[in-house]
């Protein structure tokens, strides 16, 4: 295939060359956006009669052609080609002749690749925002199926307060959606078109680029040209939210592996997204929550190397950033992939809530709500937590847990302690008055069910 830039140079490129210089392996994949801008722009060409009507009527043509023939198989990319753009302008002109060359008029490769990039990553975000929703959408109804199930509540790894594990289930609902809102945020700010900016500095002919970016749903142009084609900031904002959701799914992950370890067992994992060991026949372990851990950090490095490859360019385009596709692209295709394999693992995952009580109750987590019983009867806050501290410390040295002390005992260590002490301290109890505004209790575990439930339906 000739070179686009071929006049200015007689030397053939060296094939090793070429193929360090080529990008269609990895931009290809942006053959829909390529020939969606490339009708745009010779409507737009006909419209201001840079080329007549009948001129733009072909190559648009030409190109719904070449696109059919793509979606159906009838037509291969060709891999020997430069870069996609290359590919559907060689093509269209091998069927439409000299007509087909015409349509770089007033477009350069620098702004035809930032806009086909930001149109793929547009719609690569509508995908990604559903995935989301479908993720948020399994932990909310498996938040419903356990209102009643009552864990132990962890700060510093440590067995902390009585909570409902729907509370916890909803802590990544919160989470994910504030996942959506980042990419809702990237995605406006992608929303401005670069193509008119041609090079680098415009062009000399009468374009209309609001035209153009209207066509393709932009809701703004790109006000300066410069800016227009050395602009990647909305990949790494992009990769960002990637990696902030990468985080919240990676932290899941870890709870998720904990919850269904012999220690914990607060889970069972489905076969599905489970894996057995190769010699011990009792394991059952949790590869898929494990790789999403573990692809966190290739989504992080996806980000790292895109600032990187930013941070010393001068304007306009250089070639480095043919580097950014690369890490965009795996990026995407990591976030969807674990996002695919984690909802169906929520969905599919059993709570045991037996063992969730039963640690919540060896935890000796009603131990506030022991000191608080007393302050509530007078007693200064530093000696009723002295007082806890005495019982929770027999109680251990007794195997035995704060429900089943005699009130003789804690009679013993205070006259305040009376027969309303264990409805005081029992964990059903200390749940049901945690009730303030975005709390654990019952009533307020719903209303977060209800708050995510509209903002799915929104």
């Amino acid at each position: 295939m000739s070179k686009m830039w071929a006049g200015r140079t007689a030397g053939e490129t060296d094939k090793l060359a070429d193929d360090f210089n080529s990008s269609i392996a990895f931009d290809s994949r942006m053959y829909r956006q390529d020939i969606t801008g490339s009708m745009a722009h010779a409507a737009m060409l006909g419209k201001q009669g840079i080329i007549t009507d009948g001129e733009a009527e072909q190559p648009i043509n030409g190109l719904a052609e070449i696109l059919a023939d793509l979606e159906s198989g009838a037509l291969s990319i060709d891999m020997t080609a430069e870069d996609i753009h290359m590919f559907v302008e060689s093509e269209l002109t091998r069927r439409l002749g000299d007509l087909g060359k015409k349509l770089h008029t007033a477009r350069s490769r620098n702004d035809q690749v930032a806009l086909d990039l930001r149109l793929y990553l547009r719609d690569e975000i509508k995908v990604i925002m559903s995935e989301i929703k479908a993720l948020i959408a399994a932990l909310c109804e498996k938040a419903e199926e356990n209102k009643d199930a009552i864990m132990p509540g962890y700060t510093h790894l440590q067995r902390a307060q009585p909570i409902l594990f729907a509370h916890h289930l909803l802590a990544y609902c919160m989470m994910l959606m504030r996942d959506i809102g980042r990419f809702e945020d990237t995605a406006r700010r992608m929303n401005a078109s670069p193509l008119g900016c041609c090079a680098l500095a415009g062009t000399t002919y009468d374009t209309d680029r609001h035209f153009e970016a209207e066509r393709l749903g932009f809701g703004e142009v790109m006000q300066n040209s410069l800016d227009g084609v050395s602009d990647r900031d909305f990949g790494v904002e992009l990769m960002s939210a990637c990696s902030l959701l990468m985080m919240h799914l990676s932290r899941l992950s870890e709870e998720i592996i904990l919850w269904a370890s012999w220690e914990f067992k607060f889970i069972e994992l489905s076969d599905a997204y489970t894996t057995g060991s190769s010699i011990m026949p009792q394991k059952k372990n949790p590869d898929m929550a494990e790789l999403i851990r573990g692809k966190t950090g290739r989504v992080y490095g996806d980000l790292m190397a895109l600032l990187t490859t930013l941070k010393g360019l001068p304007l306009a385009y250089n070639k480095d950033m043919q580097e950014d596709k690369e890490a965009i692209f795996d990026a995407l295709d990591t976030v969807k992939l674990c996002l695919s394999v984690m909802t169906p693992m929520i969905a599919t995952m059993t709570s045991l809530k037996a063992n969730m009580k039963k640690a919540a109750q060896k935890g000796f987590i009603n131990a506030t709500d022991l000191a608080d019983y007393l302050v509530k009867k007078g007693l200064p806050f530093r000696a009723a937590y002295k007082i806890a501290g005495s019982l929770v410390a027999k109680c251990i040295a007794e195997n035995t847990v704060l429900e089943d002390l005699p009130l003789s005992v804690y009679q013993d260590y205070s006259e305040l302690f009376d027969n309303d002490l264990y409805g005081e301290i029992s964990l059903e109890t200390c749940v049901e008055k945690r009730s303030s505004e975005g709390g654990t209790s019952p009533a307020s575990v719903e209303k977060q069910i209800t708050l995510v439930k509209e903002y799915l339906a929104k």
